[in-house]
């Protein structure tokens, strides 16, 4: 495999000849603790009822990045190229094989979230990489590669370009602003209310103003904090609150859809500056974590993008009306 940049839009392109797809033996899961051919763990948390782990991550069996070597990019003529040279890992969220994070207890999901961090501490320590990303793709429409509950997480020699888009972004406002693009949006949004769905101690659950899918859900902290994983560290972060409306706001999402993707959106790698990108002076003033669940809605009357312009049937507020509505146990 390898990693080619498109020089209009500026996006690194994995590619390559797959090799053949292998068989999936569905009655025996890898991930499950009685295993008998389990994977390499990498690293893990312990159980609180005492059993042998709660959550752990794990190699991918097929990897899309390779961790050895260096990314050797190289130019032919305008183009870029580089090795896929990263991380790829399995995050496995509960070793109960039925128990996906809306099903879980919120101290469960709290020991998921406690391993995320620790992950991407850990990757950013590594020179190479400038970006971690997680996220989680449930139901076939989304390209669910796992029975057993799993999210996965990438570490990548470049940042990806949606990311960029909101670095730009937030480094523009603050230079006009002096503050926080999303923390301006989440006090508008709550000024308002007609887009919130749920708020949880700190953390606020809302529907985008200008979504790009119906019912599509962002989850922010109203304590600015540029990078998710340093929340594992702070005494005022309260992983409990997060835990509990994660899985509450999941809970709803499956309400109105059998499928979505899940991204983690956190700061690049700041541990190891870039010279070219210039967009470490004010990130941690203007940048700010969050994640983001986009639904697959089936039956959509019309295709969601028109050329890379988003187009929803349903509006903001009637999305995040129904969704406060869904009861909840």
């Amino acid at each position: 495999m390898q990693l080619r940049k498109d020089p209009i839009t500026r996006s690194w392109v994995i590619t390559g000849d797959d090799p053949a797809a292998q068989v999936k033996d569905e009655s025996i899961c890898r991930y499950c603790p009685d295993a008998t051919a389990p994977p390499q763990v990498i690293s893990s948390v312990p159980s609180r009822d005492g059993g042998l782990w709660q959550a752990r991550a794990v190699v991918h069996p097929m990897p899309i990045f390779r961790i050895e070597g260096e990314p050797q990019r190289r130019g032919e003529g305008l183009y870029d190229s580089m090795q896929a040279v990263g991380a790829h890992e399995v995050l496995v969220e509960n070793p109960n094989h039925k128990k996906q994070l809306w099903q879980a207890t919120d101290a469960e999901i709290e020991q998921v979230l406690q391993l995320i961090s620790s992950r991407i501490l850990d990757l950013k320590r590594d020179r190479r990489f400038k970006y971690v990303s997680v996220y989680k793709n449930y139901g076939v429409a989304a390209g669910q590669d796992f029975e057993h509950p799993t999210s996965e997480l990438t570490a990548t020699t470049f940042v990806p370009r949606r990311i960029l888009y909101e670095l730009r972004a937030g480094k523009e406002y603050f230079g006009q602003k002096e503050r926080c693009v999303f923390c301006d949006i989440l006090a508008q949004e709550e000024r308002s209310g007609k887009r919130v769905v749920e708020t949880r101690g700190d953390y606020v659950a809302s529907v985008p103003y200008a979504p790009r899918v119906p019912f599509e859900t962002w989850i922010m902290s109203r304590q600015h904090e540029a990078s998710f994983e340093r929340l594992s560290v702070s005494r005022n972060s309260n992983l409990r609150d997060l835990a509990a409306l994660l899985r509450r706001t999941l809970s709803r999402i499956r309400a109105v859809s059998d499928a979505f993707h899940l991204v983690l959106h956190t700061s690049p790698n700041t541990l190891h500056r870039s010279d070219v990108l210039r967009y470490w002076t004010t990130i941690d003033d203007d940048y700010h974590w969050h994640i983001e669940i986009l639904p697959v809605v089936k039956d959509k009357a019309k295709s969601y993008t028109f050329k890379e312009v988003y187009y929803t049937p349903v509006s903001s507020e009637t999305c995040a009306k129904r969704l406060r509505e869904i009861p909840l146990e």
